[in-house]
């Protein structure tokens, strides 16, 4: 056996764009980790998952398929069937089931903030886009994120289609439930209360769970060292092995070197 690292793709959701990922990443390469930062369109759930699929398919060897938020969505549907997908780390991200969307998953524990801080606008192909307004970015989606920081993400935020928030899971065997995922979480989170995000790491088996005390939605810029370490735990479980059927199924039965090398990830 060879130990090639598996590549990480990093996905990010609503009301984000891809320099989100800028602090994991300079740990992540930091770590000898080769990573790629998507930039998700978030038109369409059907179409984001594609998209990702064609990422995935232009890298070299096994992946590593890391979602924050809505992207969560995407890495489900994304990696469902797709064996060179040999770990899953969900970022303060939905874990799905089939006919789950992004709304109906934030409905399904008490707290979220985020409706009432959106801005709707119609788009020239029809239905509308959400945006988190200016004046409400900071408190809403970064609070534990230096002002002029968030001020800056609130610029650069991508917005989100209503129809991609609201599309069903379609995939019938969602990426979590055939290889191992870990979960990296804030206590604080406005948009998608932590009881969700609970349920979903305890849905999958989370490999490893971090709940980060006083964390906002933005845990990778407000909290890179955990998020990283989460992510370099799926990494190093993964790569002991090069064959990534022969990985994802020793983490799913505990056998192997991959099970001794999981021992002391969780938390």
């Amino acid at each position: 056996m060879s130990e090639q690292k598996p590549t990480v793709v990093l996905v990010h959701g609503a009301f984000a764009e891809s320099a989100s990922w800028t602090g994991v990443i300079e740990r992540l390469h930091a770590a000898g980790i080769t990573s790629v930062a998507v930039a998700n369109p978030l038109r369409s759930l059907a179409g984001d998952a594609a998209y990702v699929r064609d990422v995935i398919a232009a890298v070299d060897g096994p992946v590593v398929l890391v979602g924050h938020s809505y992207g969560g969505l995407v890495i489900s549907e994304a990696s469902a069937g797709d064996d060179r997908v040999v770990a899953l780390v969900y970022v303060s991200a939905f874990v799905p089931e089939p006919g789950d969307s992004a709304f109906s998953l934030s409905a399904s524990a008490p707290g979220s903030t985020l409706a009432e801080a959106l801005d709707a606008h119609p788009i020239s192909t029809g239905g509308v886009e959400l945006v988190i307004r200016r004046d409400r970015f900071h408190e809403q989606f970064a609070a534990d994120v230096p002002a002029q920081v968030a001020g800056v993400m609130g610029a650069t935020q991508r917005p989100a289609t209503e129809a991609a928030l609201t599309a069903a899971v379609q995939a019938p065997v969602p990426g979590w439930r055939d290889r191992p995922s870990w979960h990296v979480f804030g206590s604080e989170d406005r948009n998608i209360p932590a009881a969700v995000f609970r349920a979903g790491a305890e849905r999958a088996g989370s490999r490893g769970t971090r709940e980060l005390s006083g964390a906002s939605h933005a845990t990778s810029v407000s909290r890179p060292d955990e998020v990283a370490a989460t992510i370099i735990d799926a990494v190093d479980a993964v790569a002991v092995v090069t064959d990534p059927v022969t990985a994802r199924s020793e983490l799913r039965d505990g056998s192997g070197f991959a099970a001794a090398l999981m021992e002391g990830t969780q938390s």
